[in-house]
């Protein structure tokens, strides 16, 4: 590879990782190539992009970041055979490594970044696969939020028609 290429790969790669949020290292080597077509397959239809990288590369597009970025937790995961899996969805690559894992023993999850937080390991995927997204929480807030109200117009409406009865049985005695 050319010093050119090279460059133009750390560009290309560092405006990945500023363009994502959320990524994950992963390590696919071993696997076939109908298991790694299948494995893109999968991310294709979740929105998630993958890439093969060099460690190399990849690292020196990550130190071109402020250090307030979090990335130098990660310098370590880049060893051995490095593909990267980035998403607009924290979990989203989690759920699909344990879907594909059900039938073969890779890839194993090396890091993930998450929101300048770094999870270290394969032991993390059951973590990583519980996060809920934006819009989740958003979803959990406004349902937090409207069980109080459904319980005020709840009462309101119960209570309308009590006094409706009550007013009902006042004036039926009133004409006994």
């Amino acid at each position: 590879m050319t010093r050119e290429e090279k460059a133009t790969a750390i560009e290309a790669l560092k405006e990945s990782f500023d363009s994502h949020q959320f990524f994950y290292l992963t390590d696919s080597s071993a696997m076939t190539v109908e298991q790694v077509n299948k494995l893109r397959g999968l991310c294709y239809e979740q929105g998630i992009k993958m890439q093969v990288v060099k460690n190399t590369l990849a690292q020196k597009a990550l130190e071109s970041f402020p250090a307030e970025d979090g990335y130098e937790g990660l310098y370590e995961a880049l060893k051995g055979p490095t593909t990267v899996m980035f998403s607009s969805n924290g979990s989203a690559p989690a759920k699909v490594i344990k879907e594909f894992r059900e039938s073969s023993e890779k890839p194993v999850l090396k890091a993930a970044y998450i929101d300048k937080d770094v999870f270290l390991g394969d032991d993390q995927l059951d973590v990583l696969k519980s996060l809920k997204s934006k819009e989740d929480l958003i979803g959990d807030i406004i349902l937090l939020l409207q069980s109080p109200m459904k319980n005020v117009v709840g009462s309101l409406n119960s209570g309308s028609s009590t006094i409706g009865g009550l007013l009902k049985a006042l004036e039926a005695r009133a004409e006994n």
